[in-house]
C-alpha cells in the first residue's frame, strides 16, 4: 500500500500542474454573480461551497465558500501519484502541519489531498491526485482570419463578429502570494518542490525580493510561472490567473465586465515577465483575479533570469501600473 511507503527526505515532491483555488466569502451571492460574469461555469453546489469550471479538462479551477470571513483559501496543485501524497504528508517539515491524504468527497472530480500550511505565514496550500479529468467544452470561439497589411487572409465579402459576453475561463494558469519573509519562503519551496525560478527580481541592494516560479518538467513544456511571491508587510494573496481563448475574448471579457459596473485593477496590457496580456479585475470581496492570454512556455534549457524591480519592468504596454496593484 502507498500509506506503508518510506519518505526520502531529500527527494523533491513532484508536481505536475496548478489546478484549482479556493475562496472564502461574507457575500456569497455577490461572489457568485462576479463567478458567472468572470467566465467560469458553475458545477456544482455542496454545502457552502459552489465550484466552477473552465472550458478545459480540469473538473474545477475554483471553489467559493460561504464564511463568516473573507479569506484565500489556497491553490491546488496536482502531484505525479499516490505515493507522492504519502512522501508529501510525512517529509514536509511539522510547522506546515500537513494532514494524511484524505478523500476529496464533496469536490468534482473525486481524487485525494494532502493540505498543508506555508511555514512562514501560514496559508494554506493544497496537493492532490486521482481528481477525474472532464470532457473539454466548446465554447464557440469564431476561426480568425487576420488581415495584415501585405497579407490579406480573409476573402472577399467576409466578415468579423464577435458575440458579446463574459470571457470563458480555460484553466487556471497561476496564483501569487505576498509573504512576510522571502529569504525563507524561497528556501521552503525550492526545496521541498520541483519549483524552479523563471525570475528573480532583486532591489537596489541586489537582494531577492520577488521570484516567478515554474515547474521542473524537464523537455516538457510549462507555463512560464505558475506561483509567484513578493516581500511585503503583511501577508494576503495577490491574485489568481485565468486563461482565455485569445486577446478578443479577453477584451470582450473586459467590456463585459465594465459594463456590468465592476472595478477593474489593471489592463489592458503586456507583462515583460512571462509576455501574458493582462487584464486584473477586483471582485466584490475586493480580490484580485485576471484573465490573461498569450504567455509564454519554457522548458528546462530556459536559465534564471535576474531582473532589477522597477515599474517598467511590469509591461511593455498598457496603463500605468496603479498604486493598487503593487500592494
Amino acid at each position: 500500500m502507498a500509506s506503508g511507503l518510506p519518505s526520502n527526505p531529500l527527494k523533491k515532491i513532484q508536481l505536475v500542474r496548478i489546478a484549482h483555488v479556493y475562496y472564502k466569502h461574507e457575500n456569497i451571492e455577490k461572489a457568485r454573480e462576479f463567478a458567472n460574469d468572470f467566465g467560469f461555469f458553475e458545477t456544482s453546489r455542496v454545502g457552502k461551497k459552489t465550484y466552477y469550471r473552465g472550458y478545459g479538462t480540469e473538473p474545477f479551477v475554483i471553489c467559493l465558500e460561504e464564511a463568516s470571513t473573507t479569506e484565500f483559501g489556497g491553490a491546488a496543485f496536482v502531484v505525479e501519484s499516490e505515493e507522492e501524497l504519502v512522501h508529501a504528508s510525512k517529509v514536509l517539515p511539522k510547522e506546515c502541519k500537513a494532514t494524511d491524504p484524505y478523500e476529496l468527497t464533496d469536490a468534482p472530480g473525486g481524487g485525494k489531498c494532502v493540505t498543508f500550511y506555508d511555514p512562514v505565514d501560514g496559508f494554506p496550500f493544497h496537493l492532490v491526485y486521482g481528481q477525474q479529468h472532464v470532457e473539454m467544452m466548446d465554447p464557440k470561439f469564431p476561426e480568425l482570419k487576420i488581415n495584415f497589411p501585405t497579407e490579406k487572409n480573409r476573402g472577399p465579402n467576409q466578415f468579423q463578429r464577435f458575440q458579446k459576453r463574459p470571457a470563458p475561463a480555460h484553466k487556471l494558469g497561476h496564483f501569487g502570494m505576498c509573504v512576510t519573509n522571502f529569504a525563507k519562503c524561497y528556501e521552503f519551496y525550492s526545496t521541498y518542490f520541483n519549483f524552479y525560478p523563471s525570475e528573480l527580481v532583486h532591489n537596489d541592494q541586489n537582494v531577492d525580493i520577488t521570484v516567478f516560479f515554474r515547474l521542473d518538467r524537464g523537455e516538457e513544456r510549462v507555463d512560464h510561472h505558475c506561483f509567484f511571491f513578493f516581500e511585503g508587510p503583511k501577508m494576503h494573496v495577490h491574485h489568481s490567473s485565468f486563461e482565455t481563448h485569445d486577446f478578443d475574448a479577453q477584451v470582450l471579457g473586459h467590456d463585459w465586465l465594465r459594463h456590468k459596473g465592476y472595478t477593474n485593477c489593471w489592463g489592458v496590457g503586456r507583462h515583460v515577465m512571462g509576455s501574458q496580456i493582462f487584464d486584473y479585475w477586483f471582485d466584490p470581496s475586493g480580490f484580485i483575479l485576471e484573465h490573461y492570454v498569450d504567455g509564454d512556455l519554457l522548458d528546462m534549457k530556459e536559465p534564471t533570469h535576474h531582473t532589477k524591480a522597477a515599474p517598467d519592468n511590469l509591461h511593455v504596454w498598457g496603463p500605468e501600473v496603479p498604486a493598487t496593484f503593487l500592494q
